[in-house]
């Protein structure tokens, strides 16, 4: 009898334990936060000092932050707000994770992003069962919210931090002692979870996932949404093209599932690419991690290429920017997963592994 009060009053409070609503539907949201402030935020940085805009380069306050840099400096607080409102947090709950998202990611380190997911859940799934259960809600609700949230970022978000730092850098040591095996390795599995209903950009993230493992996780990236959305432009023409090539490739997830077939040629291509990234051309991501696992999403993942480059170059670790450098960012990020999703596709259709309107969208 007392379980079953347990779990009336569990749904009641809407908290509901599992895997889909914690690691897709959080680390999704989670995404969203990642885009609206690291990612835009660096975005309008690179815009500002590349074509000299006075308005995004000019400085403001006792910290001397541009504007993008007031975007980029909000990653946590919006992370853990995006992941309240995944989990259906009321607004107490939801404002309240503000300065839980902000202590945890300060303290999870490189790994901020993983401890601000594992936080965030803890802290919002609180706030909702002490929601409006007492006559002084606006008090005990934000209280347990922020001190649930913020004592358990102090226990476990440095050691996560570590943990994901860690195994970044393994992943990292991994690709250069043997770039054409971790060059396929990372580049396809990056590629697949950014098509998956996950968030690549939040594990590439979590795991600090630059230098020549940065630049496969590009590539993987881009073989899936560059891929899928060529291959299917018989299906879905130019406003697929667009939705895919720089939206996302997850559009194609129902399609996926329906016939699981479809999703061979873009993972050949990143098969391909990814080795061809780390061996041939050295394509390395040393601008944010977060780019890493963006693709052609709004070109981030090639302006996180290049910030990279003008960091190298600021730095004295690069010279210049060459025409290699650029032709491998156009054959690795757009030309060649275009054309080998393209053969591998027109394969399977004529084998009539495709069919006609496999790759339409719905």
């Amino acid at each position: 009898m007392n379980m079953e009060k347990i779990r009336d009053f569990m749904r009641r409070k809407d908290v509901k334990v599992s895997a889909k609503r914690y690691g897709i539907d959080a680390l999704g949201a989670m995404a969203q936060g990642l885009f609206c402030t690291l990612l835009i935020g660096t975005i309008l940085n690179t815009l500002g000092t590349q074509f000299h805009i006075g308005l995004l380069t000019m400085k403001f306050g006792a910290q001397e932050l541009t504007i993008g840099g007031f975007a980029s400096a909000m990653v946590g607080p919006a992370m853990a707000a995006a992941i309240g409102s995944a989990l259906g947090a009321p607004p107490l709950v939801l404002f309240s994770l503000i300065p839980v998202g902000y202590a945890t990611n300060m303290l999870g380190g490189a790994g901020g992003p993983l401890a601000v997911l594992v936080v965030a859940i803890v802290a919002a799934e609180c706030g909702k069962l002490v929601s409006k259960e007492t006559k002084i809600d606006i008090l005990v609700t934000p209280t347990v919210t922020i001190l649930a949230g913020v004592g358990l970022a102090a226990l476990i978000a440095a050691p996560i931090g570590a943990a994901a730092s860690a195994l970044g850098q393994v992943i990292m040591w991994a690709t250069t002692q043997q770039p054409f095996l971790m060059g396929i390795l990372v580049s396809v599995l990056v590629g697949i979870a950014l098509t998956l209903p996950i968030s690549s950009a939040a594990i590439c993230a979590a795991l600090s996932l630059t230098g020549l493992a940065g630049g496969a996780a590009v590539a993987g990236c881009c073989a899936q949404m560059v891929g899928f959305a060529v291959m299917s432009f018989k299906e879905n023409g130019v406003g697929g093209l667009v939705s895919q090539g720089i939206g996302t490739s997850m559009l194609q997830m129902p399609n996926i599932v329906k016939n699981p077939l479809i999703w061979i040629p873009p993972t050949l291509a990143s098969a391909i690419t990814g080795p061809i990234a780390t061996c041939i051309f050295h394509l390395t991501m040393n601008g944010a991690a977060v780019s890493s696992g963006m693709g052609t999403c709004g070109f981030v993942g090639q302006i996180g290429v290049y910030t990279g480059w003008l960091a190298d170059i600021e730095a004295g670790t690069r010279t210049a920017i060459t025409g290699f450098d650029w032709l491998g960012l156009a054959l690795v990020c757009f030309i060649l997963p275009a054309v080998l999703s393209t053969l591998f596709c027109e394969a399977e259709r004529r084998m009539g592994l495709i069919g006609e309107d496999d790759l339409k969208l719905p």
